[in-house]
């Protein structure tokens, strides 16, 4: 057994549970107390530390951690000089793309970018916003938001960039989105000088092929079945696979056996319509990861 350790850095906050998830899916175990910052793993190889994701690609670019999970808005934001690894779509709440937004009060006149100008903004994503204004010409005073952003409108600023998944918060605060800053995804990055030692990379190519196999079969399952062979091209014609179904001939030569892979969400409909084009022994199984 290998005596080296990849040290990498997991999102604290929002993001952790979703992350917990994910790797043991993929087949690691994270576990930790609430406060303890340096959670276990399954797995010798590998040495853990909860930080924030706003802090990640900074320490990743330093050296302090060979790799980590985070947001690219937060690379963006710490303009950080890092190896994007690879995507890793998943949040919170969705397995969608977060998305930063301006927001202001429903009942505001503000309708464009350039509304704006002269304006109070406040907001954790200060660089990116920065930047954002002056690729539209607009000069407004952004400050940083140490958090409740969504309630500092309109007492305390005249409009806010905050993250959202869903827009439900915002709605829930009485306000409107007027415009997209920038879409945003998990990533995993890495330190350079880590990417470029090949223990450790081979490490992080691992670890990044099945969390993505694990992303891959959320929402999927398996089907089994035994068909009549006369039977195969009305049952086939039905399943949606990811590169057609697996057709085994049985021992008598009169069945075959067909598995697929499949949406969950279509089963309680295709399951019925199956049986009826002859399909028999169908067996529904749920999948931990898919590689292609």
């Amino acid at each position: 057994m290998s005596s080296r350790q990849l040290k990498i850095a997991l999102p604290k906050g929002s993001l952790q549970e979703a992350t917990y998830r994910l790797f043991e899916r993929a087949g690691w175990r994270i576990s930790a107390t609430s406060r303890n910052y340096f959670p276990r793993i399954n797995d010798p190889e590998l040495e853990g530390i909860l930080i924030r994701a706003q802090e990640i690609a900074r320490y990743v670019q330093d050296g302090v951690m060979d790799c980590g999970l985070t947001g690219r808005d937060w690379v963006v934001e710490n303009d950080a000089d890092v190896v994007e690894v690879a995507a890793l779509v998943f949040a919170k709440a969705t397995s969608r793309p977060v998305r930063w937004v301006v927001a202001v009060p429903n009942d505001s006149d503000m309708h464009t970018v350039q509304d704006l100008q002269g304006k109070r903004i406040a907001t954790e994503l200060v660089n990116v916003t920065k930047k954002f204004l002056t690729e539209h010409d607009v000069t407004a005073q952004v400050e940083f938001s140490w958090g409740a952003t969504e309630a500092k409108v309109p007492s305390l600023v005249d409009a806010i960039v905050e993250i959202t998944e869903t827009g439900s918060s915002l709605k829930a605060n009485n306000l409107r989105i007027m415009t997209d800053v920038m879409e945003s995804v998990t990533v995993m990055v890495a330190n350079k000088a880590a990417w470029e030692d090949p223990w450790k990379r081979q490490k992080i190519e691992q670890l990044v092929m099945l969390l993505q196999g694990a992303l891959r079969a959320e929402g999927k399952v398996g089907l089994k079945m035994n068909v009549p062979a006369d039977h195969v091209g009305r049952v086939t014609s039905l399943l949606p696979a990811m590169k057609g179904p697996t057709i085994s001939h049985l021992a008598d030569g009169q069945w075959v056996a067909v598995e697929t892979v499949i949406e969950e969400k279509v089963v309680r409909e295709i399951i019925p319509q199956l049986k009826a084009a002859g399909a028999q022994d169908i067996i529904e199984y749920p999948l931990n990861k898919v590689i292609p």
